[in-house]
């Protein structure tokens, strides 16, 4: 479908927590949120990137409502601390995008000691959903997206090294499983959350190959963001269609559907089986509760 960020509908009264929202993908489902008259944060490790991207959508759109908010999510306890701010600045939630990201870094790790693409892009986001889950479930519909990648194809959870601590790192592996780890959590939180007949919807989305400074760790991977590479805006459309097109409710992963799903116009993204196993999923899901000390659904859970 030939669905762009101008065609979304109204936001206005809508509050949106976008992660890694100061450039590529991130910048451009905040700003087309900002522009359909949403409440945009900008939950950002930089925040003096942050500051550069809210000035930027005030330039574009002056009556703009941004805020800016300190996150890092390769360190646990800033992901504590910046839900209990939301919890203590707002009612509720009706949109979190878990856009933020690093794809094939040097081997390093967060501040917990996970693998750095593991730790952030799944373990952080994992956290921060559990822990602003009460305030979305205060919303009328709130929705939870989760950006994936064409990645995941080749990804495998290898529970018995998630870190990559006995095996030889290889870089794109560890990417692949945190994107397939991104897909897996998306559709199991969907499986849970109707299991608790929840008004929240969980959806995955991906951005094809986007143009962003995501790539800057492989000087391969830009020479070809010359030739294969799309604008961030084309990649951000098909979370912003998930988070608030009514008929993507129908389906639960989303991207850009041409030339091996790198291009074109948003649709139905393809799923490998392994990220549809649900046996595999659960598993995931309880190691992911045991590692952030996170837990879903229950009462007691804290901000």
């Amino acid at each position: 479908m030939k669905w762009e960020a101008e065609h979304m509908s109204n936001q206005s009264g809508k509050i949106a927590v976008v992660t890694g929202s100061n450039t590529g993908t991130g910048y451009h489902i905040a700003h087309g949120l900002a522009a359909k008259g949403a409440h945009v944060i900008l939950a950002c490790r930089n925040l003096e990137k942050a500051t550069a991207a809210k000035d930027r959508i005030l330039a574009d759109i002056p009556n703009a409502k941004v805020a800016v908010e300190h996150l890092d999510l390769a360190d646990l306890q800033c992901v504590k601390e910046f839900s209990e701010r939301m919890h203590s600045t707002y009612q509720h939630l009706d949109l979190l995008i878990n856009n933020a990201g690093v794809m094939i870094p040097p081997k390093s790790t967060t501040k917990d000691g996970f693998e750095l693409q593991f730790g952030t892009n799944h373990l952080g986001h994992f956290a921060l959903t559990g822990r602003l889950l009460p305030l979305l479930e205060a919303a009328p519909k709130a929705r939870i997206l989760t950006m994936a990648s064409i990645a995941h194809k080749s990804g495998k959870i290898d529970f018995d090294d998630l870190h990559s601590e006995r095996k030889r790192y290889v870089r794109w592996a560890s990417y692949s499983q945190s994107k397939l780890a991104n897909l897996m959590f998306a559709l199991e939180l969907e499986r849970r959350l109707k299991a608790r007949k929840s008004s929240v919807s969980s959806l995955g989305c991906h951005p094809g190959w986007s143009s962003t400074d995501l790539q800057r760790h492989s000087l391969v991977v830009r020479f070809f963001d010359l030739f294969l590479g799309m604008n961030a805006k084309k990649g951000a459309a098909p979370c912003l269609y998930a988070a608030t097109e009514e008929e993507a409710l129908t389906y639960g992963y989303w991207g850009v559907t041409k030339r091996g799903e790198m291009h074109g116009w948003t649709g139905r993204a393809k799923m490998t089986s392994r990220a549809r196993n649900e046996q595999t999923a659960q598993k995931l899901w309880a190691v992911s509760c045991e590692l952030t000390g996170v837990t879903y659904f229950e009462d007691t859970q804290t901000p």
